[in-house]
């Protein structure tokens, strides 16, 4: 058995990088997906599909589009979402990802730090698991795979 796991939180560090060799090294059968991590490339996206637009906004709301239907198709198709709010960034994005694997059925594991348990309560009471570490998300993944 092999799962897909979709990556939702910022896009700013190499957090994902971090759980991606985590899990080769427990040899977990897993599949990445996720947001485009090239910050440039999601915020021209739409632009570069739907040609140049007459102001910010419309910019925005052009790439919003197209970087909504990738998180659609392939929070569709995986099996878990692991979702990381940090502290340094605004966390926005990560919770409209949750939000979405939560509505859609999808088993959510929620990794924040404590600092965070208070504006994370609601959504973490919605999740499968809540944790504080992206260790302790694969330690529960690999838990799935053991006889």
């Amino acid at each position: 058995m092999e799962l897909t796991v979709y990556l939702a939180g910022q896009i700013h560090d190499d957090w994902r990088e971090s759980i991606k060799e985590e899990a080769k090294k427990r040899n977990l059968p897993l599949t990445f997906v996720g947001p485009m991590e090239n910050h440039d490339r999601s915020d021209h996206i739409g632009e570069e599909i739907l040609g140049v637009q007459p102001n910010a906004i419309l910019k925005d709301e052009a790439a919003s589009k197209i970087n909504n239907l990738r998180t659609d198709v392939l929070m569709n198709k995986a099996d878990v979402v692991i979702a990381l709010f940090g502290e340094q960034y605004k966390q926005w994005n990560t919770a409209m990802d949750a939000s979405r694997a939560i509505t859609l059925g999808k088993p959510l594991l929620l990794i924040r730090p404590a600092a965070l348990h208070h504006p994370l309560k609601e959504l973490s009471n919605k999740a499968a698991l809540t944790c504080e570490t992206p260790t302790q998300a694969l330690q529960a993944l690999s838990y799935i795979f053991e006889s």
